[in-house]
């Protein structure tokens, strides 16, 4: 029975390639010359720290930030600027998080999003994934193309086609 996995997950090399470039632009640029500026990845609590003057330049680190995602193929939806800056001295900082899996209310809006496409298909919630199972792959196929154009907030990767 054909079957694949809808995800939502960052290659860990790919994000470590997009900070990297951020982090030399960033230092190439002219209005970070000379500022007090970091930008380092925390590989297993997949956290990006930052840490720079003022909010403007905050600003401008996210832009860049976004830019070399979308450039190494990675959406920027897996990206959570939600968290406010906070003081630290004379900077500020601020923790951005790279989100992994597919939250359950997110995974509840998916599948009955699924299900309202009245497809011959199954889709059942497992763990931080979704299982989407068929008796013909064009079903799945079509729910596929329904959920890339269709925003649930999250990156959606589509896995496991068998």
């Amino acid at each position: 029975m054909p079957q694949f996995d809808i995800v939502s997950k960052v290659d860990l090399q790919t994000l470590d390639n997009a900070v990297n470039t951020a982090k030399k632009e960033i230092e190439n640029r002219y209005d970070f010359r000379g500022s007090n500026t970091e930008l380092t990845l925390d590989k297993k609590t997949m956290l990006i720290h930052v840490v720079t003057e003022d909010d403007m330049k905050m600003d401008q680190i996210e832009t860049v930030l976004i830019s070399k995602f979308v450039k190494n193929r990675i959406d920027p939806l897996s990206l959570d600027f939600g968290k406010e800056n906070y003081a630290a001295g004379k900077q500020i900082k601020k923790d951005v998080q790279v989100k992994q899996g597919i939250d359950k209310e997110t995974s509840k809006k998916i599948v009955k999003a699924i299900k309202d496409t009245k497809l011959k298909v199954q889709a059942s919630i497992m763990e931080d994934q979704i299982r989407v199972t068929s008796s013909k792959i064009d079903y799945l196929q079509d729910v596929i193309s329904m959920c890339r154009t269709t925003e649930f907030g999250v990156a959606l990767q589509f896995d496991n086609m068998k």
